[in-house]
């Protein structure tokens, strides 16, 4: 058995590949749109994965984008999107020079969250051991859910 992706409805493409993309750091792989089928999956991996992700070997992202609208509602309990930084507090900062909210700040130097557009959080974990505390991060309270 091969695990493959993780689906994930967006109701903006657009603003969902800035998110995934500008803000995250992921890279898209590969795209398809079907004009019977009314709809556009969009399958992204992170960086460190690209090559395998080329190959049908990594995990991958599929941003599934329905044509007609529809309203996606309990994103919490889909549960959450892990992903390994190399430095947390440099990924916090390009999320929050991107207008995404912090919901809950790296305090620790090692675990972070935030929402993509459509609700779904993020977890952020420090790659090897946390970081040092560091402001504005360890004085920065929780905002929102997570």
């Amino acid at each position: 058995m091969q695990y493959l992706h993780t689906m994930v409805r967006v109701s903006n493409l657009e603003e969902s590949l800035n998110f995934y993309i500008n803000a995250l750091g992921l890279i898209e792989v590969r795209r398809k749109e079907s004009e019977r089928g009314r709809f556009t999956l969009v399958y992204l991996a992170a960086p460190a994965d690209i090559e395998r992700a080329h190959r049908d070997q990594a995990p991958l992202i599929e941003l599934t984008y329905n044509w007609d609208l529809e309203d996606y509602t309990g994103g919490r309990n889909f549960g959450h999107l892990a992903f390994r930084v190399d430095n947390i507090y440099t990924v916090c900062a390009r999320f929050q020079s991107a207008g995404v909210v912090i919901n809950r700040p790296p305090r620790d130097g090692y675990m972070a969250f935030v929402r993509s557009p459509d609700g779904i959080s993020i977890e952020l974990l420090q790659k090897g051991t946390a970081l040092a505390p560091q402001e504005p991060w360890s004085s920065m309270e929780n905002n929102g859910s997570w």
